[in-house]
């Protein structure tokens, strides 16, 4: 029995059973693949955001084993005190040439990267212009910062000018950010117009390119790249952890921002530093995106079978331009049997509701990758059409 104390707790998580919005986490038991076992059963799995497969490329494998055997398993320390190996810093300098930047930092995720960047460049007087949509590692940072927090409606770069607009007199640094491509919807920034406001009325722009990095822009370099906006994007942030394959998040900026991160961003100051065998299967990665674009093509081949075929079977998959394509539902228990019934029937589609996504938005949030078989998703395909007519989502 919990503590009195604690009750509530016990009060809340029975309301999410009884609500039928109660999930337990699948259990993965086999390498992340496209078909793998979770929870003692082999599904196709459709929830990774390993989207070039690289958490099972030999060259990675082989990379964090060296790296294990010559630097050991942890480093010991924060960066600014003694967790700072050569290793960290020759994947920096890699990050940075990759994106085309003066400099950049590695963090422990790229929930710090986003929240411990925006929490130190930004404070009281400030004001932060952002997409109501935004990542949740975004809406922490800002409120970290204790800035004044301007929302604009998703993707609407009228209502972002508008308020740019009301705030110009301002004297005060200004911060317009948004993702580059959006998590739970898949769609991409309106990018180019973005940076032309940011640049009217004297912003500094951010962009945080988690899910476009790996898939968006030469040998995927992300949305700015994608776009060709090389120069007027004042800071990129990006994950190690999707299809980088590891773990971790960096910002990529001029050389005094990145110096200035090390010197006040908390998430850097007070963490111990990456593994050196994640460092080193990090910069494993960036050469295999260099030097393996055909993993981008079947990524985007697989990517195209798969929304194609979903929408002539009738499911609604939104404004989804990438890899990641929802099926929305609208009602977070139906989404939430919709997954359960898939993956009894072999098939491994999570599904997400409030307040990941807003009432009455809940999804089915599929993923393809890479590696993905044709019969697999085709197989896959089968089965959302069997279960989606059995709960009346589809016809």
């Amino acid at each position: 029995m919990p503590k009195t104390e604690l009750q509530y707790l016990a009060d809340e998580l029975q309301k999410l059973r009884d609500e039928k919005l109660y999930q337990n986490l699948r259990i993965l038991e086999t390498e992340q693949l496209p078909l793998a076992r979770f929870d003692g059963q082999e599904v196709i799995n459709l929830s990774s955001n390993n989207y070039l497969g690289l958490t099972t490329h030999p060259k990675l494998r082989k990379r964090a084993l060296e790296a294990t055997e010559k630097w050991g398993v942890g480093s010991g320390s924060v960066r600014t005190i003694a967790g700072t190996m050569s290793i960290h810093m020759a994947l920096e300098e890699k990050i940075a040439r990759f994106k085309h930047a003066e400099a950049s930092v590695v963090f422990q995720s790229g929930f710090t990267a986003n929240a411990g960047t925006v929490s130190a460049l930004l404070g009281r007087e400030d004001v932060i212009i952002s997409d109501e949509l935004n990542h949740a590692s975004i809406i922490d940072g800002c409120r970290l910062s204790r800035a004044e927090i301007r929302r604009f409606p998703h993707k609407d770069v009228e209502a972002c000018e508008k308020i740019l607009g009301e705030i110009a007199g301002r004297k005060c640094h200004k911060l317009l950010i948004t993702d580059g491509v959006f998590s739970m919807d898949g769609d991409i920034a309106p990018l180019p117009q973005l940076v032309e406001l940011a640049e009217k009325y004297g912003c500094i722009m951010m962009i945080d390119d988690a899910h476009a990095s790996g898939v968006l822009g030469r040998n995927g370099r992300g949305t700015v790249d994608h776009f060709h906006l090389h120069g007027r994007v004042d800071i990129q942030v990006g994950t190690l952890s999707k299809a980088i394959g590891a773990l971790g998040g960096y910002v990529c900026s001029t050389r005094d921002a990145i110096d200035f991160l090390c010197h006040r961003a908390r998430p850097f100051l007070f963490s111990t530093s990456h593994p050196p065998a994640v460092a080193a299967t990090c910069l494993a990665a960036f050469e295999v995106l260099e030097d393996e674009p055909q993993l981008i093509e079947r990524l985007w081949a697989n990517t195209r079978f798969l929304k194609d075929e979903l929408k002539k079977l009738g499911f609604n998959t939104g404004m989804s331009e990438t890899p990641i394509t929802p099926i929305i539902v609208g009602d977070a228990a139906l989404a939430h049997e919709f997954s359960r019934q898939l993956f009894a029937a072999g098939v491994f589609a999570q599904s997400i509701g409030f307040p990941t996504v807003p009432q009455g938005k809940a999804r089915i949030r599929t993923i393809v990758t890479a590696t993905h078989t044709q019969e697999e998703l085709t197989r896959a395909l089968g089965t959302l059409a069997e279960v989606g007519k059995k709960l009346r989502i589809i016809e």
